[in-house]
């Protein structure tokens, strides 16, 4: 695996450290919506370098998707700092 894919990995996985069990729970039932709200913001855990993105998002696949409205907004500025450091 190269350093780059071990960076994103690290990242990827410090990210969803962050969520609480209820946080993920919500998470993995966005993960079989068809597809993210106009303006909704979200992060697409296989593209961290990309950072926070805002819907349309028809070519991401939801199984990749952490949508902002999934986690309480503290987690979420947690998260964006999380990749501000890392990417």
């Amino acid at each position: 695996m190269s350093d780059d894919k071990k960076t994103a990995y690290v990242t990827r996985d410090s990210i969803q450290k962050l969520l609480s069990h209820d946080e993920l729970a919500k998470v993995s039932s966005a993960e079989g919506a068809p597809r993210l709200a106009d303006g909704d913001e979200f992060i697409d855990l296989e593209d961290l370098a990309k950072g926070v993105q805002r819907a349309p998002a028809k070519s991401t696949p939801m199984g990749h998707v952490l949508p902002k409205k999934a986690v309480h907004a503290d987690t979420w500025a947690r998260i964006v700092a999380q990749l501000s450091s890392h990417v």
